[in-house]
């Protein structure tokens, strides 16, 4: 189901800042709410060339979609939402953003994909898919978030084989995942010709143990993989990292401008984070 629709606000909505390009976003706070995995997403797969076609698998609210805008000029992005609340919220993020040409929003399960989009077409898929297995972990009574988090209506499975199927020969996968989940990735992502090309492993900081998995796998090709440097969240005085801040489009403090009162002989420096 494609959505048309106007933007409005609905209860428990609210309208959060992306700090970038002026982009903006709908997220209803009893809802599974977009997280710092999204944004290395979107910033790791800024690598996808411009003018590609790309597919967002489990887009959510259209987080990664959105932030994708600004970080290359995609052709046109598809994101793929089962629930259906979800993709709508999600259609008028985009919607709010004037961005009803570059995304579009469809409420489908990724299973049914090749019965609906072109075959070896896509140049790009993202993925921020739910990271526990259905059988472990406490589910949150709310179904909303449990399909969020957990493999319900999404497997890693289930998004290799849809992968294989839609992207043209050496297109490329972005995901973001657990480390406790590389070798099922490994393992089902070659099972169906996607090799993993490159992984970059995320720590909350120096000394602590990974949390994050930034991987990017391409269709057909050869074995061959590249281990980035370790990305680190926050220092150890517990302050963002500057590449964290670079991410989030926020640089170190800059001294805007200084202007001495001569009557005092005061410099008064105003910055901005």
């Amino acid at each position: 189901m494609w959505f048309y629709m106007e933007y409005t606000l609905k209860e428990n909505e609210r309208i959060d800042d992306l700090q970038i390009n002026n982009l903006k976003i709908i997220q209803n706070k009893n809802w599974f709410c977009y997280g710092i995995d999204s944004v290395l997403l979107s910033d790791y797969a800024k690598k996808i060339k411009n003018n590609s076609k790309i597919l967002d698998l489990g887009t959510g609210t259209g987080i990664i979609s959105i932030l994708l805008t600004a970080k290359i000029n995609p052709q046109k992005i598809i994101g793929v939402e089962i629930q259906k609340e979800i993709a709508e919220m999600a259609q008028r993020s985009v919607i709010l953003n004037n961005l009803e040409d570059k995304i579009s929003i469809l409420n489908e399960d990724i299973k049914n994909l090749d019965k609906i989009l072109e075959k070896e077409y896509y140049d790009a898929i993202v993925t921020n898919p739910p990271y526990m297995k259905a059988d472990t972990g406490l589910k949150n009574e709310n179904m909303v978030k449990s399909i969020s988090r957990h493999e319900i209506e999404c497997t890693i499975e289930d998004i290799a084989k849809i992968s294989y199927k839609l992207l043209r020969n050496n297109g490329e996968i972005y995901m973001v995942h657990r480390p406790d989940r590389l070798v099922d990735i490994m393992e089902i992502f070659r099972r169906y010709k996607l090799e993993v090309k490159e992984l970059r492993i995320v720590y909350p900081k120096e000394n602590s143990q990974a949390n994050l998995l930034l991987i990017k796998a391409v269709k057909n090709a050869k074995s061959f993989l590249k281990i980035n440097k370790p990305l680190y969240v926050y220092k150890q005085d517990g302050s963002y990292t500057d590449e964290i801040l670079e991410i989030y489009n926020k640089s170190k403090v800059w001294k805007i401008f200084g202007t001495l009162r001569e009557k005092d002989s005061i410099w008064v420096e105003i910055y901005i984070w």
